[in-house]
């Protein structure tokens, strides 16, 4: 009897144990927002995603309203297009903008979604034309350092000899003006 509640508490202990790695392999693959709910899906084009990845949050005012769906490249306008998957409980105006946003400092890359003033309203395969890319912080880090050294150099560079100004004369002669 004793055997049979040690091996009981065992299996539930291990059962648990799966449970857990399970939700860890969905939450490292970006899974465990699974939704069932209906979508449109709407097209972005941006210069630069920068780290943006499929499965990536779509969040308006800091609400989830759906997800990536898809990352493309557009060969004629050399983009990046990114198709959305936005629930459809949540309508947008065709106004619209986007932009791609970091969460915290060095957090994943997501897409934030704000609300124009339109009355019509997104429908599936629609383009949101108004976007701005993502800040690359490599890119932010070498023009910082690109202007640092730009105004060290011109803060090093000799200035030459100075010009002293020229005695205001009346056009006489200096020895009329008792200079001597």
């Amino acid at each position: 009897m004793k055997k049979n509640a040690l091996d009981f508490w065992v299996g539930v202990f291990v059962i648990v144990g799966f449970a857990a790695l399970l939700f860890l392999a969905l939450k490292a693959a970006n899974l465990s927002a699974l939704s069932f709910q209906p979508t449109y899906d709407v097209k972005l084009n941006f210069d630069n995603i920068g780290g943006l990845k499929p499965r990536a949050a779509v969040k308006s005012s800091g609400v989830v309203v759906g997800r990536v769906k898809s990352i493309g490249f557009d060969d004629k306008a050399y983009q990046a297009v990114v198709t959305l998957s936005i629930d459809k409980q949540y309508q947008f105006p065709k106004d619209s903008s986007a932009k791609i946003l970091t969460s915290g400092l060095l957090g994943e890359q997501y897409i934030g979604l704000e609300p124009g003033g339109d009355t019509d309203m997104l429908k599936s395969g629609d383009t949101i034309t108004m976007t701005q890319s993502a800040i690359v912080l490599e890119n932010l880090i070498g023009q910082f350092l690109y202007n640092k050294a730009a105004d060290a150099g011109t803060k090093a560079a000799p200035a030459g000899p100075a010009a002293t100004p020229a005695p205001a004369t009346s056009g006489a002669p200096a020895d009329a003006q008792g200079v001597k």
